[in-house]
């Protein structure tokens, strides 16, 4: 046992966190009530330096980051969270935007030549965006970059194109692997507890039916993505119950690549009253989210939402992934107030980021295959920046 770990333990008086800690460094299973209980007494030094210790013994120092870019095809939503503040009602959807496929054709091929691994398609429900539409883009996309990883379409996304061509989860999903679909993205789940996701955004698909969808996709052999939106109006029990859903998909089907906790933004919307978490608080969630989570191979800390600065710190909370060099394609975070107004990083920067705290930058496909290690490149002259 790491000796600042044993000293931590040492000073801890509380026989719970001490109980839990112990649990932690056997490589044991934390339960429900062990992780209710590090949300409501664990202090920061106390979970960050568990986490820690997971993250090491998983990945030791490495970071992960990827080179890709957003397509949001429309911010026009048949949906009204309280939440967001990128989206735009149906009967005011000349505030917003909608992408035909030749210009979506289009934001791919300005990618020609560079080296990109994924492009990620997400947005809002529009109700002439349907299921043969988006096959369509898959399949022009797919025919014109064969190579190029193509992550697409939340659960909400899909719930509704399933339901609007009348075919079930199994089938769509079928037909959109068979066109091109290699993985989801871990977007619209919020929170899966009634109490609250009936509050936040009660028309659109609910838990059990987010995660049908993407148990769905992993008997498919797709991967896919899980998220949280914390710090509104959940407290810890909703968060619990949250993760507590997801770990046990997880156990069944072992098909989610990452965890990613989403920072909920106080800016022009619904929600606007509800102040926003501290960095503290934030921090904490990613630690306890890496205790808690521990079939879940990856951390990732989501840039453009959180900032980078405190992606950066995140780091030394169990996060081991950064996600990406996004090339300003996502106005998701920047519409609610995240520091990130336009969000690119080039691949020097992402790398000097990572370096800054003592950590190996590694360059990663989707599914985590590890392409390029950047711990001794020092000049980017020769490198293809994105």
């Amino acid at each position: 046992m790491p000796a600042s770990i044993e000293y931590l333990i040492q000073q801890t008086t509380d026989d719970t966190l001490r109980s839990i800690a112990t649990k932690v460094l056997s490589g044991n299973r934390i339960s429900d009530s062990d992780c209710l209980s590090l949300f409501e007494k664990g202090s920061l030094p106390f979970v960050g330096m568990l986490a820690n210790h997971i993250r090491e013994k998983l990945h030791g120092n490495k970071v992960y980051f990827n080179r890709n870019f957003h397509i949001e095809p429309t911010n026009v939503c048949v949906f009204s969270c309280k939440f967001c503040s990128y989206s735009r009602l149906y009967a005011h959807k000349e505030d917003g935007w909608e992408l035909s496929i030749d210009e979506m054709l289009g934001l791919v091929k300005k990618y020609d030549g560079k080296p990109i691994t994924e492009v990620h398609i997400v947005g809002g429900v529009h109700p002439k965006m349907n299921l043969d539409y988006f096959i369509e883009l898959i399949q022009k996309i797919h025919a014109h970059r064969p190579g190029l990883h193509l992550k697409g379409f939340t659960a909400v996304e899909l719930d509704y194109m399933f339901r609007k061509a009348k075919v079930s989860v199994e089938t769509g999903m079928q037909m959109l692997k068979d066109a091109g679909l290699q993985s989801l993205p871990g977007g619209g789940a919020e929170i899966f507890h009634p109490e609250i996701r009936e509050q936040i955004c009660a028309d659109k698909v609910d838990g059990d039916g987010w995660l049908h969808i993407h148990e769905t996709a992993h008997k498919l052999g797709l991967h896919s993505n899980a998220t949280m939106l914390y710090g509104h109006i959940e407290n810890y029990g909703h968060r619990v119950h949250h993760m507590s859903r997801l770990r046990d998909l997880q156990d069944k089907t072992g098909g989610f690549n990452t965890f990613i906790p989403l920072k909920f933004r106080n800016e022009n919307n619904e929600m606007s009253h509800i102040p926003e978490s501290s960095i503290v608080e934030d921090m904490r969630m990613y630690a306890i989210a890496r205790i808690y989570l521990d079939n879940f191979p990856h951390l990732k800390a989501y840039w453009p939402m959180l900032g980078r600065q405190n992606a950066q710190l995140s780091l030394s909370f169990g996060v081991n992934d950064m996600d990406g060099t996004i090339d300003d394609s996502t106005k998701i975070y920047s519409m609610a107030g995240s520091e990130e107004q336009t969000p690119t990083l080039t691949t020097e920067q992402l790398v000097r980021l990572i370096k800054q705290v003592n950590r190996q930058p590694v360059e990663r496909d989707t599914l985590y295959n590890e392409i390029k290690d950047y711990s001794d490149v020092d000049t980017f002259a020769d490198v293809n920046m994105n």
